[in-house]
């Protein structure tokens, strides 16, 4: 098929589902919904908001998107089974453009080993979950799972079978990251002619990045003639991740010779979105990240600085501004006012109320005072946590340690608790051990600590610590991160931070809910 100088290419974005399956990604509900309203605001096409029947808190989580959601469309994911799909068709029944994905299993390898069946019980599986998902909703997405090592002629039949059913989007993903992008696109060509009704459908590319490969994949099978991406925000997924949604859209809007392809993502928005779904999920982005890293449009060599003052375009292929990163960067210190402070947190993204912005400017002028160079990595992580805690029950007011070589260590706490201010001294093994035991002893908890991660936010010995904390407790898991030039004051506030989300969340399941399924541990494509 000839394509159009701009064909039309959907976003499909994954990261509430494909994404939080990658091992300790999990998200609490309120940063889906937050995470979810920011991939609306910037143009994502399909949100792909979880799967439905893994656990009540996956439910729940789609059909809040589901009705929020004015603009995007919004799916569940489901297997091939009646019950799956029908947990799904509940769940985004709200939505004013709902769409049931459901997948099932084709590769010689699944179908033997995973589904322990015959190639003709797949097919009639999937005319059957395909119908069952139309009797829900009019738009139904159809995905092969490991649809690059499924037989040629029996992966059209299934094709053609679903389209026959009434599917309207079908997916064939690189599942397991296995293939390459010649192999990808002749795929999705031969797929296209021998199926006859294959116009009656938009083909999808899902590919994960086992081999470091799922955006040039996604890419040559656009060439083959899909028009719809399945992607996530910083490549975040199972394994090695996904194809990341940044990449994916800036190689498109910066290479429209090759590539003439239209896809209406606000690309000024992409920045935004990696740091929240960095912090939401706490999982760093990589330093040399293409796009979203915190090096993408930083110069160091005296070679390439050179040639940046002569002319930006010597070493940038896209500018700073296209995907939301400031022009420069403005240095901010002690001397810094209000307004200055305010235009800086405009240019990173951020609208505060003004008492949010008192609030940020007060820690920003005490870091100040402690740091000589503030850089923009200081100041996203002081807002950030201040919003964090902003509402939380517990909050740390003084902590004092003496560490070193003699032992035992020994930390005295101060901490607010619901407004009464509470001070007790403990030992550890290790300074951090000795905080944490102090923690312990004014607030009580069963919880275990599942992580404890420390990196700095900028260079230099006077940098802040950035400490993320993972607590688990009676099947709950919950994630806080905390920034501060003191590592063990970081540590504090990240564990209390995760303490005040214990809270939160025994709270909300004290509530009556719906039964549903036990939470499994369910693959996708």
């Amino acid at each position: 098929m000839t394509t159009s100088p701009k064909d039309r290419v959907y976003i499909f974005d994954t990261t509430l589902r494909d994404g939080e399956q990658c091992p300790g990604a999990t998200m609490t509900f309120e940063e889906k919904l937050e995470v979810a309203d920011l991939l609306e605001s910037m143009g994502v096409d399909i949100i792909e908001a979880g799967f439905p029947i893994a656990s009540d808190g996956d439910f729940q989580a789609v059909q809040a998107i589901a009705k929020r959601i004015k603009n995007a469309t919004v799916t569940g994911l489901a297997r091939a089974g009646m019950k799956d799909i029908d947990r799904a068709g509940e769940a985004v029944k709200g939505a004013a453009r709902p769409r049931i994905h459901t997948f099932l299993s084709t590769s010689p390898v699944h179908m033997k080993y995973k589904l322990q069946k015959e190639p003709a019980e797949v097919l009639q599986m999937v005319r059957d979950s395909v119908t069952r998902a139309r009797n829900w909703v009019d738009n139904v997405e159809w995905s092969a799972e490991d649809g690059t090592r499924t037989e040629f002629d029996f992966l059209c039949q299934c094709v053609d079978a679903a389209i026959k059913a009434g599917a309207t989007t079908i997916n064939i993903p690189d599942t397991v990251g296995y293939t390459t992008p010649d192999e990808y696109r002749s795929l999705f060509r031969k797929v296209r002619e021998q199926v006859a009704n294959s116009d009656k459908a938009i083909f999808s590319v899902h590919c994960h990045n086992d081999l470091g490969m799922a955006v040039a994949n996604s890419l040559a099978g656009l060439e083959g003639g899909a028009r719809q991406i399945e992607c996530t925000i910083n490549g975040i997924g199972e394994r090695a991740g996904n194809a990341a949604l940044e990449e994916i859209v800036m190689a498109i809007k910066t290479r429209g010779d090759v590539l003439p392809y239209d896809c209406r993502i606000d690309a000024t928005m992409l920045n935004r979105a990696s740091k929240l779904v960095s912090a939401a999920t706490s999982f760093p982005v990589q330093y040399n990240k293409a796009i979203v890293g915190r090096n993408a449009f930083a110069h160091e060599s005296g070679i390439h600085q050179d040639g940046m003052l002569k002319h930006t375009q010597t070493y940038e292929i896209m500018t700073p501004e296209s995907v939301g990163v400031s022009k420069t960067s403005l240095v901010m210190g002690k001397h810094s006012g209000r307004n200055a402070f305010r235009n800086k947190l405009q240019e990173l993204g951020y609208e505060l109320g003004d008492n949010q912005l008192e609030d940020a400017f007060t820690r920003f002028k005490t870091l100040a005072d402690r740091k000589k160079h503030i850089y923009d990595e200081d100041i996203e992580a002081l807002v950030d946590e201040g919003i964090a805690t902003a509402t939380d029950r517990t909050k740390v007011i003084a902590l004092i340690v003496i560490a070193g070589t003699m032992g035992p260590q020994s930390a005295t706490l101060t901490l607010d608790v619901d407004g009464t201010e509470k001070t007790v001294q403990a030992t550890g093994n290790g300074p951090v051990d000795a905080t944490f035991n102090a923690i312990h002893k004014l607030i009580p908890h069963t919880a275990m600590l599942e992580l404890y991660q420390v990196h700095a936010v900028t260079q230099g010995t006077d940098a802040q610590a950035e400490v993320s904390v993972r607590l688990h407790e009676e099947g709950r898991t919950v994630t806080a991160k905390a920034a501060d030039p003191d590592t063990l004051v970081a540590s504090a506030k990240a564990y209390i931070g995760a303490l005040n989300k214990l809270m939160i969340k025994r709270q909300r399941e004290a509530t009556p809910q719906t039964t549903a399924p036990d939470r499994l541990r369910l693959g996708g494509v």
